[in-house]
């Protein structure tokens, strides 16, 4: 099949497998698209798997204002083709957190470049981008969680400001890579709870949060 044919194979896959009662609740929560057919991610998923990998057909999936067709784009598209200003263009034009977060895993966090882009990511001003940055941080600590002395401490200073100061989203992503940093080692907790041990009475609301969380994760 040629791309025109395969992108007409998977829109009629997708339009077989609409849910629009999914689709409603989305929009409910918040999820806009300029079009979602309300397909769950298992079935998005078998979809994929019909398709080879294909730099061409993500690329293309990806430039389609449609929330599947952006989460496949994340699935299909091989890693030795993405190129870092690729992931730049992406990273800029994610619509939402469920994109955010479904890149990220999908795509993101098994780039050879991640560990550089994302500390990129994490010093823009852009909701998403920043939250991008953070997200796959976090996965990276998932499977490789240590860090040296210096980027452990660039990491922390970015994600504890962004905690403090953030949007929604960066702050809540900017949390989860914090967890992550400290489930790898006592060290690693040691230093975030350093870092926050005269929050305990602060004057800022979220000052204190970030201190409560970080006295929970430690259990």
């Amino acid at each position: 099949m040629d791309l025109h044919e395969q992108l007409k194979d998977i829109k009629t896959q997708l339009r077989l497998s609409m849910n629009g009662a999914v689709s409603q609740s989305m929009r409910e929560k918040g999820l806009v698209y300029k079009l979602n057919f309300g397909v769950e991610l298992p079935r998005i998923k078998k979809i994929a798997e019909g398709h080879e990998k294909n730099h061409s057909l993500a690329q293309a999936l990806w430039k389609e204002e449609i929330r599947e067709c952006k989460i496949l784009a994340g699935l299909l598209q091989p890693v030795e083709s993405f190129f870092p200003e690729i992931a730049d263009i992406w990273v800029e034009s994610i619509p939402n957190i469920e994109i955010a977060e479904l890149t990220s895993m999908n795509l993101f966090q098994h780039l050879p470049y991640a560990p550089a882009k994302s500390f990129q990511w994490i010093a823009d001003e852009r909701e998403y981008v920043q939250t991008c940055g953070f997200l796959t941080i976090a996965r990276l600590l998932m499977k490789k969680g240590d860090m040296d002395e210096r980027t452990a401490n660039e990491f922390l200073d970015q994600a504890i400001c962004a905690f403090l100061s953030g949007p929604y989203h960066v702050r809540n992503a900017a949390m989860t890579s914090i967890r992550r940093f400290m489930q790898h080692s006592e060290e690693q907790s040691f230093l975030v709870c350093r870092r926050v041990e005269g929050m305990e009475h602060a004057e800022t609301e979220a000052e204190q949060l970030l201190y409560n969380l970080v006295k929970e994760e430690v259990g």
